[in-house]
């Protein structure tokens, strides 16, 4: 289980290696927004993979020569494989066959060893476990591990830190580690707002069934939040928190991220755009007076096509 102590701890451990990006007042009094998309690697995954490999080296299991080793749709491979080099190990990703180019450059940018597999991160998932035991080397895992979901809780002390009277955090989900850490970490002071891609409900697919569960991975959204299925962490603390789950079309993200661009300049990706959906579709109406903080995750996107749509 991941509380609000574990999330402190994370923060105090990746002090100094992250960015504390800025909470972004939009001006009218009511909606801000967290500009994750400035991280290291363009992602918040960053937080997590900092956590999850220093709490590795504290214990003694990271090998400078063996290194980690994660599966990834693409952003988590960038955060680990960015924390990796600043720590000086070296590190493995294993992402789909069609991972956008853009990520995969990045990756091997970074000195990553990159291996494509399949056509999910499901596919990269197996290939990249079996690969981690069989080299002895660190597994990451992309959203459902302790520390990992813990690190990206980190957003959550900071979005109220910096602005405690935010009534409301809104959290794109896939695999539910980004919503699983800001909801430990800030549920019993603000409402957090769960939102899914239609094509790709893992979430409330499982609070419907009562547990995890298979999903059809597709979308404009698969290759940031493209899991099959939610974390067992994410759900745990979505039964123990309750979320507010809405879903958003693909339609509905595309103009979202369009808007994002054309008003603040910020080049979200389609997945981190999800968020931002979610108020611009009507899928969540505030209250009157209602205060707002939207997190945009991630900014590893073609600059190319931002103004294209």
């Amino acid at each position: 289980m991941v509380t609000r102590v574990e999330v402190e701890a994370a923060q105090a451990r990746i002090a100094g290696r992250i960015r504390r990006t800025p909470l972004l007042d939009t001006g009218d009094g009511r909606l801000w927004i967290k500009c994750e998309f400035l991280q290291h690697a363009g992602v918040f995954k960053t937080r997590g993979a900092f956590n999850r490999q220093l709490a590795a080296r504290e214990r003694g299991e990271l090998d400078d020569r063996n290194g980690i080793v994660v599966a990834s749709g693409g952003n988590a491979g960038l955060a680990n494989a960015y924390a990796a080099s600043v720590l000086g190990v070296p590190a493995t990703v294993f992402v789909p066959a069609n991972a956008p180019a853009v990520k995969v450059d990045r990756l091997r940018a970074y000195g990553a060893v990159v291996h494509q597999v399949g056509t999910e991160y499901a596919d990269a998932y197996d290939a990249a476990t079996t690969h981690a035991a069989e080299q002895d080397a660190v597994f990451v895992h992309a959203y459902d591990q302790s520390e990992v979901v813990a690190g990206a809780g980190t957003l959550g002390l900071e979005i109220l830190e910096d602005e405690p009277s935010i009534d409301t955090i809104v959290v794109a989900v896939g695999g539910g580690g980004l919503y699983a850490g800001v909801a430990a970490a800030a549920h019993d002071r603000a409402r957090i707002v769960a939102v899914e891609p239609t094509s790709i409900p893992t979430l409330r697919s499982a609070l419907d069934a009562g547990r995890p569960v298979d999903v059809t991975v597709s979308g404009i959204t698969a290759d940031s939040l493209g899991a099959r299925r939610v974390g067992e962490i994410a759900f745990e603390v979505a039964q123990r928190t309750g979320p507010t789950s809405v879903l958003v079309g693909d339609d509905d993200i595309t103009a979202a991220r369009t808007a994002l661009w054309g008003r603040y300049r910020i080049p979200a990706e389609y997945g981190a755009a999800a968020a931002y959906a979610a108020l611009t579709s009507g899928a969540y109406v505030p209250e009157p007076g209602e205060r707002v903080a939207v997190l945009i995750c991630g900014a590893n996107t073609d600059p190319a096509t931002l103004a294209q749509e």
